[in-house]
């Protein structure tokens, strides 16, 4: 697995800090947990699309795009960190965002995440909930086409077999930590939605013959559908990396039990391990992704599922920023409300 031999722009802060979460770890009883933190990469208050977008937007750079288009819901970490980087390099950004929650409140339409999308100079779309995103995309493409601009395509949560190279590298990086800490990881948990990150880390520890699993918490697929999406993604990444085979069924797991209502609809879980992070470890996690994948972790911790003693890496994926799209349900949390 060679990653120079692939098209590749700097934009993230590397690595990423292998960390111990000891007070986490002592409040939960049961498993060591230590976080990988993600959400440190730099661009634009950090996040785990930032890896992938080293290499989407090297590859947008090998066609001659003069702008990136994308798609992700209202609160999306993706649009953010993507329109961050064309900033940087000096791209045009176009973001498509669907309602997937139904909310109209002013924080979660116009804050965070939103708020940073604007700031960086991307223009932005709108779309009801149910939405067909992929052909909403198509058609903006083919609209910038004639008026005579050069738009390259960024799948929702830059999650294609470009984008997962970022998580290929994130899984050989991780393993080169665990080594010099003389760390012997027995899981890898984090966050998985649109499959690029999942997908990425389980071609990476799985070509290197780690046997290091990773468990996906989902936060909007079933499980079924998430593992097939995880698994057709990771295929497709060892074929470009020209490792066939390297990745099985058997290495894709997926627990899809903490979604709740929704695609980022706040669950008890979310608000628990959100306040948690922040009031035992200074961490920050976010509603949508981290917060329910680590209220996944912590269930999962309560009911047994690790051995005691055994090391639990939790990829922090970022996303703090749609903490304020958020605030009304957090602060209710707080109060008890």
């Amino acid at each position: 697995m060679h990653l120079a031999r692939y098209p590749r722009v700097r934009l993230a802060h590397l690595p990423t800090p292998l960390e111990p979460m000891p007070r986490l770890s002592a409040h939960l009883g049961g498993p060591q947990l230590w976080v990988k933190r993600d959400d440190c990469t730099g661009l634009s208050t950090g996040g785990n699309k930032t890896r992938k977008l080293e290499f989407l937007m090297a590859d947008a750079r090998r066609h001659e795009a003069d702008m990136v288009i994308t798609q992700g819901a209202t609160q999306s970490n993706h649009a953010r960190q993507t329109a961050a980087a064309a900033a940087r390099l000096g791209l045009d950004c176009h973001i498509l965002l669907e309602n997937r929650t139904g909310r109209a409140d002013r924080d979660y339409q116009d804050n965070g995440n939103v708020l940073l999308d604007r700031l960086h100079g991307a223009s932005i779309e709108r779309h009801e909930g149910g939405t067909d995103m992929v052909a909403a995309l198509s058609r903006a493409a083919e609209r910038f086409r004639t008026e005579g601009r050069r738009p390259y395509i960024i799948p929702g949560g830059g999650s294609n077999e470009i984008g997962a190279l970022g998580y290929v590298n994130a899984a050989l990086e991780l393993l080169g930590q665990a080594n010099d800490q003389g760390l012997r990881i027995d899981h890898v948990v984090h966050a998985t939605g649109s499959a690029g990150t999942q997908a990425g880390l389980v071609t990476g520890l799985a070509g290197a013959r780690t046997r290091i699993p990773v468990l996906g918490i989902g936060v909007r697929a079933p499980r079924k559908q998430q593992e097939e999406n995880v698994l057709a993604l990771a295929e497709r990444t060892a074929e470009h990396l020209e490792i066939p085979g390297a990745v099985t069924a058997a290495d894709v797991r997926a627990n899809c039990d903490y979604v709740g209502g929704g695609y980022g609809v706040p669950t008890a879980g979310m608000q628990e391990a959100v306040s948690l992070a922040a009031r035992l470890e200074g961490l920050l996690l976010d509603p949508v992704y981290s917060g329910k994948g680590m209220a996944g972790l912590i269930d999962l911790i309560r009911r047994g599922h690790f051995g005691d003693g055994e090391n639990v890496v939790f990829l922090h994926t970022g996303g703090s920023a749609a903490l304020f799209g958020y605030a009304v349900n957090l602060l209710d949390a707080e109060s008890g409300g």
